[in-house]
């Protein structure tokens, strides 16, 4: 009698994920927050992923009438970020259903990393969402190297933004790319995702970390990536701070039509599956000797290959 009451009181309704932790989901749906839990760990249609859910994605629940509820499905995803996570050997998402990436970057405390930024490039071209760089901590100084390689993403029709969250610079030029979209930071820790959101949505104290001086890196402040709307309607979603960022959805051999300043080279290939690796009259290895393609931009996609092939080595012969 007690559970026919409860679902007497029970409504079904939909929402958006705003964060998760522990089996504990924070829906947006009108009129409010709920608090809903998901039924076990697993959900229909998202038995091989590391996480059922992400922070963007479209669920369906039934409410108790008290802001509670029971998660019962996921609605098909129109776009992901994600990456493979080592510990689960599966797709991990990090947001979904999102409009763009802005990958926050920085000159220095942490060190520039490129690589980082190409591999996030790999991912959101494969879902297909449009990826703008933002160089933060620009008062500490940009040195030629840098400025070469965001020339390079700015070549590829990267746009690339450079700001600088104590000073203000180049923050109101970031504020228009925001407008009436829901963008994901993504970024190594110390790179100032977090400072930044407090800038640009005032009002809520986020812890900021420091920078370890031992290895001149950030420590993780933001623990859960979550969602925040501004009063414009645009949203918001910071993510934890990442190291290793390893594309999902993609094969070692396919991997090369998803560097976009590759593309025009392939055509030159003596074999229509180049991998760009060893294969002799390689378009793309000329355009590297020839200096059209940045050299560090292909020791890039020569380290991202190999492990894509290790880690399809491990998952397909275990």
């Amino acid at each position: 009698m007690k559970q026919d009451r409860y679902r007497e009181n029970e409504q079904l309704r939909k929402g958006i994920v705003l964060w998760g932790a522990n089996n504990i989901f924070y829906i947006l749906s009108d009129p409010g927050e709920f608090t809903c839990y998901l039924k076990g760990k697993i959900l229909k249609g998202a038995e091989e992923e590391y996480n059922p859910l992400a922070v963007g994605d479209e669920v369906s629940f039934e409410e108790d009438g008290k802001g509670r509820g029971r998660i019962l499905s996921r609605f098909p995803r129109r776009n992901r970020i994600a990456r493979f996570n080592k510990k689960g050997k599966c797709a991990q998402t990090i947001a979904a259903n999102i409009d763009q990436v802005l990958v926050v970057a920085s000159p220095e405390e942490p060190p520039f990393r490129p690589r980082f930024i190409d591999r996030v490039c790999v991912a959101s071209e494969i879902e297909r969402i449009p990826v703008t760089i933002c160089l933060n901590k620009v008062d500490l100084g940009v040195d030629k190297v840098i400025h070469r390689r965001l020339e390079v993403f700015s070549s590829m029709g990267y746009p690339v933004l450079q700001i600088s969250v104590r000073t203000g610079e180049g923050l109101s030029t970031l504020q228009e790319y925001l407008l009436d979209k829901r963008t994901v930071l993504l970024g190594q820790s110390g790179t100032g995702k977090t400072s930044l959101l407090n800038v640009l949505l005032p009002g809520k104290e986020r812890k900021v970390g420091a920078i370890s001086e031992k290895y001149n890196r950030g420590t993780h402040t933001t623990v859960l990536a979550y969602m925040e709307t501004a009063s414009e309607g645009w949203q918001l979603i910071d993510t934890p701070g990442v190291r290793e960022f390893e594309p999902v959805g993609v094969l070692a051999s396919e991997l090369g039509w998803y560097f976009k300043d590759f593309l025009p080279f392939r055509g030159h290939c003596q074999y229509p599956n180049c991998t760009h690796t060893l294969e002799p009259e390689c378009g793309v290895n000329e355009a590297v000797e020839n200096g059209q393609i940045h050299p560090d931009r292909y020791e890039s996609y020569l380290r991202l290959f190999f492990a894509l092939k290790e880690r399809e080595r491990i998952l397909y012969n275990e």
